[in-house]
């Protein structure tokens, strides 16, 4: 337990608990909300990984000898309940995911390509600046695939991408006065 400050002035104080976020995160489970499909036509233009076969060939070689040059869409989902801890300054996160990766044929007709199970250690510090919600992510361990590096920064900028602008639309569709 952490003892709440005490208001001299005008203050925003959030406190969350461990039964508030295992609650969500138990509900989104159940609820198949934490599944998102990523097609090529979402992410820039100048992202470092392009969702076509030729840039996923360092995952899979084959597939741009099978498909040349084709788009794919990613489907991720969580394969159990992610399992979450508040800290003081940051809440820490087990997550159990799934990717599934497809190939686009000209006729819309999806390939299988790979799957990958992600099991990865994060922690998050949220930050309010202005009247916007932030945060910053650091993959803490747990990933069993090779290119960490390169998959962390690829997790960061999902994160960005995703998770922060659906974070402000969802948790604070109106700014804070």
């Amino acid at each position: 337990p952490t003892a709440l400050p005490t208001a001299h002035k005008p203050m925003l104080l959030l406190a969350v608990t461990e039964v508030v976020t295992s609650s969500a995160a138990f509900t989104y489970f159940m609820a198949g909300a934490l599944r998102r499909n990523i097609s090529s036509d979402m992410l820039p233009q100048k992202f470092p990984l392009q969702l076509k076969t030729k840039s996923m060939g360092v995952f899979t070689p084959q597939l741009q000898e099978l498909y040349p040059d084709q788009p794919m869409e990613l489907h991720l989902w969580a394969r159990q309940q992610p399992l979450l801890s508040c800290q003081p300054h940051a809440l820490h996160g087990t997550l159990f995911g799934s990717v599934e990766a497809f190939v686009v044929l000209p006729n819309a007709t999806r390939v299988p390509a790979f799957l990958l199970d992600i099991d990865a250690n994060v922690t998050g510090k949220p930050t309010i600046t202005r009247n916007r919600l932030g945060g910053t992510v650091k993959l803490t361990g747990g990933l069993l695939v090779p290119q960490v590096k390169k998959l962390e920064t690829l997790l960061k900028f999902g994160l960005w991408l995703f998770g922060v602008p659906w974070a402000n639309s969802e948790c604070c569709p109106h700014p804070v006065p």
